[in-house]
């Protein structure tokens, strides 16, 4: 598989390093600048895991996309929790891989992301946590996208179809109704526990986080 990306991505005008391990990925990564890594969690040696955290924990936010086990969810967490910044599972289409790689490619990447934040609401990119002022609300990989989403668009409508494009796989082939069901468990846990509503329904648009948390 290593191969045929590597060919794959040559041909969209890509560089391409391979490391055949994680410790050779390791090297490889305190000895050249890249600009992307495409991390597999299935590594010989030192896996994808550990890879990623031991790159965080060096200073490096070079863009990671992890590809992880078909419907390995805990693996989609992990590798989130480890400091990925998006992640892909198996079987996946190459024209996919391509799309989220230049998506990422566009995103500053070798700085720490910066934590976002709307009122005492905030969110760590890096450590995957939300809080209410000093309270960890405890949200799911998918809810943690959305609740982002919207906190980097803060003050903004954003259309249910806008945040399925944004948040789910190019290939769901569900309708946008399943953003309002994971909108209503957000509002559950980051609202209506502190008497807030930081997440307004704008009729006809969509939702918007209230830059003021509510």
């Amino acid at each position: 598989m290593a191969e045929s990306l590597r060919d794959g991505l040559t041909q969209e005008g890509f560089a391409v390093d391979v490391a055949s391990d994680g410790e050779e990925g390791l090297w490889y990564a305190s000895e050249v600048s890249y600009d992307a890594i495409i991390l597999d969690l299935m590594l010989p040696k030192v896996n994808g895991f550990k890879v990623c955290k031991t790159l965080r924990d060096r200073d490096d936010w070079t863009p990671i996309l992890m590809l992880t086990a078909k419907d390995g969810h805990l693996d989609e967490a992990e590798g989130l929790d480890t400091g990925a910044d998006d992640y892909l599972t198996k079987p996946f289409s190459f024209v996919v891989l391509v799309a989220r790689l230049r998506s990422l490619l566009r995103r500053k990447g070798n700085t720490r992301p910066v934590q976002l934040e709307a009122g005492d609401l905030s969110l760590d990119p890096v450590t995957h946590q939300v809080r209410r002022g000093e309270t960890i609300v405890d949200v799911t990989p998918r809810e943690f996208a959305i609740l982002e989403y919207l906190l980097t668009h803060q003050g903004e409508a954003i259309s249910k179809q806008t945040i399925l494009e944004h948040v789910w796989d190019f290939d769901f082939d569900g309708g946008p109704n399943i953003v309002e069901v994971y909108v209503g468990s957000l509002r559950k846990k980051i609202d209506a526990p502190f008497g807030t509503s930081a997440i307004v329904t704008v009729r006809g648009a969509g939702y918007l986080l209230d830059p003021s948390g509510g």
